[in-house]
């Protein structure tokens, strides 16, 4: 899982890395991390059950993502040199062990349930992001905002079937994931703020594999040959998919690119039917349109509200 990506940042004012405008371009960069998000996912289900050998842990799969993305990062370091000024420890442990336990919950998700109900599930995590901008943030949310947030609940409801016969249990898994992710919304916005991407995205990776490789050691098992490649492929893809966001949020409003997020959805869907053979129902295509829906009716209030404010929340499809 599906951080699901949960991690992109919106672009600082003042973030002196900010490129171009080039609207094409963050488009295509979107889609091409769209696609990445969705792999991740896919892979996090591939070593969550028996295809490539006993199912791994989803601690130990996060730990992997963060590992393998840690890997990648570290080499652009070398090669970039980045200067990191004054890190923010505290906002960056809090962003990270939201977004640590979101991923989690995601993976562990995907395990269960279609990767489309779980992918639609995570859009719920900008929602959580304005309701808890309200306490933390001291943020004013209006009608609309409201309306969105009601309209994407009402999605993640009919996701979850409701009845003694059909309701998902698992699919609380990726509630969870949402509202973790939520929360690291929260830390997101006031690092970007403060922090040049590259920096973020280290400091993240950092934290993230320090924390998980001390809690994962109980649930640690040797993995297979094709489980490690795919532990990489993961890590690398979750890299992957970060810097496209990253550099696609320095070269286009965050607003115009949100829409293009929802795309995560369809690459989900189409990835688990090819792999596992799984056709989404009537019930998951309504409830995904009812989420993206309320997401993009936020999304759209997001970029009034943008046009005269500081820059709008990271977008539906991030995860860390």
């Amino acid at each position: 899982m599906t951080r699901p990506v949960s991690p992109t940042v919106s672009r600082p004012m003042t973030d002196p890395t900010s490129r171009a405008q080039n609207p094409k371009l963050a488009v295509g960069l979107i889609l091409v991390a769209t696609m990445f998000i969705a792999g991740t996912t896919l892979a996090a289900k591939a070593l969550g059950t028996d295809v490539l050998g006993a199912p791994l842990h989803p601690l130990q799969i996060t730990h992997g993502r963060f590992a393998f993305a840690l890997a990648g990062f570290l080499c652009v370091a070398a090669v970039m040199r980045p200067k990191i000024t004054a890190p923010n420890l505290k906002l960056h442990i809090g962003r990270t062990a939201f977004g640590a336990a979101g991923v989690t919950f995601m993976f562990a998700a995907v395990a269960f349930i279609p990767l489309a109900d779980a992918t639609a599930i995570s859009f719920l995590n900008p929602v959580f992001g304005m309701i808890l901008a309200i306490p933390f943030l001291g943020e004013k949310v209006g009608r609309v905002r409201w309306a969105a947030a009601a309209i994407a609940f009402a999605g993640a409801v009919v996701l979850l079937r409701p009845g003694p016969d059909s309701f998902q249990v698992a699919a609380l898994l990726a509630v969870g994931a949402a509202l973790a992710l939520g929360f690291e919304l929260i830390f997101i916005k006031k690092l970007s703020r403060r922090e040049p991407p590259l920096q973020i995205l280290l400091i993240n990776n950092t934290i993230g594999w320090l924390l998980i490789s001390t809690v994962m050691i109980p649930y640690w098992q040797a993995p297979t040959a094709p489980q490690w490649a795919v532990l990489v492929a993961l890590g690398l893809m979750m890299a992957c998919a970060q810097t496209c966001f990253v550099n696609a949020m320095a070269r286009a409003d965050a607003s115009y690119v949100t829409p293009f997020t929802y795309l995560t959805l369809i690459f989900a869907a189409a990835y688990d039917w090819a792999i596992f053979a799984a056709v989404p129902d009537g019930i998951t295509l309504l409830g995904a349109a009812i989420i993206v829906s309320g997401a993009a009716l936020l999304a759209w209030r997001e970029a009034r509200v943008g046009r005269s404010t500081a820059p709008v929340m990271p977008s539906a499809g991030s995860q860390t």
